[in-house]
């Protein structure tokens, strides 16, 4: 699949989320076969008024660059204006424009899906962007903001006229959050009426579940959001099974050393306290499902130390 001149080693994508895809996340998918990683999404405003927390967000290391880039935003100027802080970036290949976020505190400001309820910006923020920026713009969208209003067909089918190279759909309405099923149907819809590049998103939690996306709505890639917090290695699994090879499947040790691995690149890019604050969700994934694993967080929970923390996965390692 190709996004204007762009190609990919393979279409599976990790998705943009917020407090999960840094930069040590990030590179953990690269190296288990992601073919292009998001960035977790950031304020276009922010960037511009020189936030250097904002900034910090966006650091990008050798083994995932280029990296795409989610900004959010409701002023079509601004979100123009960002896209010239890019141009000249080669660590960023992408700019895609969340217009799916359904947390309260985006769609009240008239951001992330608030915008599926306004299609005449979506489309000014869009153009400005297009003019502004050298780099490929792309969208990521939901199936509607309600269950009243489902209007990812003519939601997509006005931002390709607007000038997006790629669309990205969530199977799900913003009053759905992340429950209940994505409709793999709406997917399937948008993928018939435009013809820039369509990523299917949502429910994808192994190689089965990717394979039925891509069948059934025809998309030309896949993004892999919440299927892959604590389980990175879903990547070597889909490409493995699209490739008719034994699927992959590793084992508790090998589980539990690539969490290690993970911490301990939290610790060289984020620092120590951050990274002792920051990993213990992800820690709670990748336990999830064995034996003890209460325990093991409780104790993990409560460290303020790495090398500790380190010691208690590694002993819980051999213990089974």
């Amino acid at each position: 699949m190709k996004i204007q001149n762009l190609e990919f080693k393979n279409n599976i994508f990790l998705a943009p989320m917020a407090g999960v895809t840094d930069m040590p996340f990030r590179e953990i998918c690269i190296e288990m076969g992601a073919g292009l990683v998001y960035s977790e999404m950031v304020s276009a405003k922010a960037l511009i008024e020189n936030n250097k927390k904002t900034f910090k967000m966006l650091k990008v290391s050798e083994k995932e660059a280029p990296i795409a880039v989610q900004l959010f935003g409701n002023d079509p100027l601004v979100m123009a204006e960002c896209c010239e802080l890019f141009n000249d970036n080669e660590e960023v290949c992408i700019l895609d424009v969340n217009m799916g976020c359904p947390a309260p505190k985006i769609v009240k400001n008239g951001e992330g899906s608030a915008l599926m309820k306004n299609p005449g910006l979506a489309i000014k923020i869009v153009k400005e962007m297009k003019k502004a920026s050298i780099k490929p713009i792309t969208v990521k969208i939901r199936k509607g903001f309600d269950r009243n209003d489902v209007n990812a067909v003519e939601f997509a089918k006005a931002l390709e006229e607007a000038g997006i190279d790629a669309i990205a759909v969530h199977g799900r309405t913003r009053e759905q959050m992340y429950e209940g099923k994505s409709d793999l149907s709406i997917i399937r819809k948008v993928k018939m009426a435009v013809s820039v590049p369509v990523i299917g998103n949502g429910d994808v939690v192994d190689f089965d579940s990717a394979k039925n996306l891509f069948t059934i709505t025809g998309c030309d890639a896949i993004m892999v959001g919440r299927g892959s917090m604590g389980n990175p290695w879903i990547f070597k699994e889909i490409n493995a099974g699209l490739s008719n090879k034994k699927v992959f499947h590793p084992g508790f040790s090998e589980k539990i050393d690539i969490c290690i691995k993970h911490y301990e690149s939290a610790i060289k890019y984020n620092g120590e306290d951050k990274a002792v604050r920051e990993m213990r969700k992800h820690i709670g994934w990748y336990l999830k499902g064995f034996k003890d694993n209460k325990k093991v967080k409780d104790m993990i929970n409560s460290e303020k130390s790495s090398k500790n923390v380190i010691k208690i996965l590694t002993e819980y390692k051999n213990s089974i």
